[in-house]
Order: C-alpha cells, then sequence, then structure tokens
C-alpha cells in the first residue's frame, strides 16, 4: 500500500496519502495538468524542472514507460509527482517498467491517494505555489517550515541545469504509423535543404522531429552560446526553445537573441517566446496556476481557425509593452492572454503554446512549415 506521506503547499494546506516512488523529500512549485495521457512525456518535459506536477487524470501509469517516449535525456525533470492512484500493473506491449519503478530509478518522490480534485480547484483559486512531499517526516509544521523558507523557482536560472552541455545535431523525425499499429521514427535519408540551428533552453525531442519533417538540418547548441558562434554555423534560421522557470532569469540569452535581430529568421516557443519578447524591449508577466495539459483552444488570428494545444507555461508576454512592434496573431480563448506574435519588419515570431504536442493534440504542427515558408521567401 505504500507508507504515509504528505503534500503540504506554502499556504498552509496539508494534504495526506501514500508514498510512491522513491522516498525523501522534494520541494517545487506545485502546479496541475489536465493531459489524460502522456505523463512519460510530462515527467520528462524540461520545462517542468523546478516544478511538482499533479495530474487531474485518476489513474496514472496504466502503459507504464517506455524507451521511446522520452523528451529530453538524463530522465525525470520534473521534481515531484501528484496522483489519484499510481497503476502499478502496467498493460501495454512497449512497456518496459511501472511508473513507479522509474521515478525510484530517477529518485523522484511521489505522493498517491490524495484527492487530486480539491488540491487542483484550491491551486485554481489560490494560484500555483510552493509545496513540499515528504515520506520522511511526518509533522506538518515542520514541513511548513521548510517550504516557506524555499526562495522560488523564479530565483534560479533553471535552464542552466537542463540545457545540453555540447553540440549536437538531430535527424530523426515524427514517429510514423506501420502497419500493425507498430511505429518507427525514421532518420532522414539525407540531409535536408535548410540548416536551422536551435538554442536549447529545455528543448523537447518532439520540437527537433518536428523541425526534421519540415525540411531542416538541425544543430542544438547549448544555452550560453554566443550570437556570435552561432551565426558561424550559417544557419538558414534559428529557434529558440522550450524552457523551465522564469524568463528574466535567462539574461544570457536575451542579450545573444538581441544580436541576431536582423541576421537570421526567428523561431521561439514558449520560454523561448517569452525571451523574444523581452529582448525586444517588452515585459513578462506570471499567470495565476499557469497552463498546464493538452486541451487549450487556441485561435489563429491569421487564418481565423482554431486549434487545439497542448501547453506548458506560468509566464506571459504582455504585447501592449511591444505595441507597434509585433502584432498579435495567437490568443487562449480560456482567458484571453496572448498566444503569439509576429514582429512587423523583422522575420521573427513565436508561439506561447507547444506546437509539437508530445503529448497531446497535432493541430499547430504547421506552424513548422510556417517557419520554413518564412525563410524560403524571407517574409510572412
Amino acid at each position: 500500500m505504500g507508507i504515509k506521506a504528505l503534500l503540504v503547499l506554502s499556504d498552509g494546506m496539508v494534504f495526506e496519502g501514500l508514498g510512491f516512488g522513491a522516498e525523501g523529500e522534494t520541494i517545487g512549485e506545485v502546479v496541475f495538468n489536465t493531459s489524460m495521457t502522456g505523463y512519460q512525456e510530462i515527467l520528462t518535459d524540461a520545462s517542468y524542472k523546478g516544478q511538482i506536477v499533479t495530474m487531474t487524470c485518476t489513474q496514472i501509469g496504466n502503459y507504464g514507460i517506455n524507451e521511446e517516449d522520452l523528451e529530453s535525456a538524463g530522465g525525470i525533470k520534473a521534481e515531484g509527482f501528484i496522483v489519484k492512484e499510481a497503476c502499478d500493473f502496467p498493460s501495454n506491449w512497449r512497456s518496459c517498467s511501472s511508473l513507479t519503478e522509474y521515478m525510484k530509478k530517477y529518485n523522484i518522490v511521489g505522493i498517491q491517494g490524495l484527492d487530486t480534485r480539491a488540491l487542483t480547484k484550491h491551486l485554481r483559486n489560490h494560484g500555483a505555489q510552493a509545496g513540499i512531499i515528504s515520506t520522511i517526516d511526518a509533522d506538518p509544521s515542520s514541513l511548513l517550515k521548510k517550504v516557506r523558507a524555499h526562495p522560488g523557482i523564479s530565483s534560479f536560472d533553471l535552464v542552466k541545469e537542463v540545457t545540453t552541455d555540447k553540440v549536437y545535431t538531430w535527424d530523426e523525425g515524427c514517429w510514423k504509423l506501420q502497419c500493425k499499429g507498430i511505429g518507427t521514427n525514421p532518420k532522414s535519408p539525407k540531409p535536408n535543404p535548410y540548416h536551422v540551428v536551435v538554442y536549447d533552453f529545455g528543448v523537447k525531442f518532439n520540437i527537433l522531429r518536428n523541425l526534421v519533417d519540415a525540411g531542416f538540418h538541425v544543430t542544438v547548441v547549448p544555452a550560453r552560446t554566443p550570437a556570435e558562434a552561432v551565426l558561424e554555423m550559417g544557419p538558414d534560421g534559428i529557434l529558440l526553445s522550450n524552457g523551465p522557470g522564469d524568463p528574466e532569469t535567462v539574461t544570457y540569452a536575451i542579450e545573444n537573441t538581441k544580436k541576431l535581430f536582423g541576421r537570421r529568421p526567428i523561431f521561439g516557443i514558449c520560454l523561448g517566446h517569452q525571451i523574444l519578447g523581452l529582448a525586444l524591449g517588452g515585459k513578462t508577466y506570471k499567470l495565476k496556476f499557469g497552463h498546464h495539459g493538452g486541451n487549450h483552444p487556441v485561435k489563429d488570428l491569421l487564418t481565423g481557425k482554431v486549434e487545439i494545444t497542448s501547453q506548458n507555461h506560468n509566464y506571459c508576454v504582455d504585447i501592449k509593452s511591444l505595441h507597434g512592434k509585433v502584432r498579435l496573431t495567437h490568443t487562449n480563448l480560456y482567458d484571453g492572454t496572448e498566444e503569439g506574435m509576429q514582429h512587423v519588419d523583422l522575420p521573427v515570431f513565436s508561439v506561447q503554446h507547444h506546437p509539437e504536442a508530445g503529448p497531446g493534440p497535432n493541430d499547430s504542427t504547421h506552424i513548422f512549415s510556417r517557419f520554413r515558408k518564412l525563410i524560403q521567401n524571407g517574409t510572412f
């Protein structure tokens, strides 16, 4: 059944449950994710560094863990995991371990058996906040002191903890469903005609796969790579990737981006979108409880179409702070927040949501082709 575990939020709310995964203690910003599947991709998404993820779907782990659905190297990036029920008897032909075993492997502490509906409603009403999960300290007052002593994820540059430490190339495309339900993710048979350099702020593998499918030869570089070194690689375009934390802490990325304006077409995704906004002289702001999940409707103002999108962010760009420099291209239909922008003069655009999905719907994958067309034509 597991051992007793406690979740204590910084506002004093206490939830009791059972520990699963590794034993111990972990602190992070507690957020909720509304996806029904894709827990492996969520746990390995580097954008969740510094956060404890709550799944709103009641049973998690049903189909186990496999070696193909990772979104980053090096295992789990989230600080902890909260579920209603963790399934320890997965059933799937691709599964090579259970969720609990996988969490133990990477020393990730989880809690199950609590009321995740009540927790989600509390976060919606009071906002995302720091929390602590412990299987070794059963004193709520002690845990509350620990979590309130934590400085919060906005105090850290989390990008430096998840970025690659060396330059590498990527040539695998997206998974293709073959006969009898077996899938493959084929490598590009020959170098694609256009070269894109990806700044790795915590890049998801599915972004790289979609770039290959869109016709790009992909080079990935560490987050601190100087703009001059990137330009020496002779790219046709530059992508600023997703990543964790407060964009204002990634000052080196903001400065490098400023040097790239007008030199090459630039495409930003999620944290990359926020970094673009700051580099252009704009401001960002923090959402009350963020957007995390695979069912967020976004309207593309360029086409008038509504797309269901995958999202994972706590910060947004204040488009009003960039008045006259950019035009709004996408809007979130849940709360009206900004989801995309396009520079009025330069070949620069970005989206806040995740067009690569992984997990989530594929409605927005065409945006990668939009990037290629921008490079081909030189204009939008």
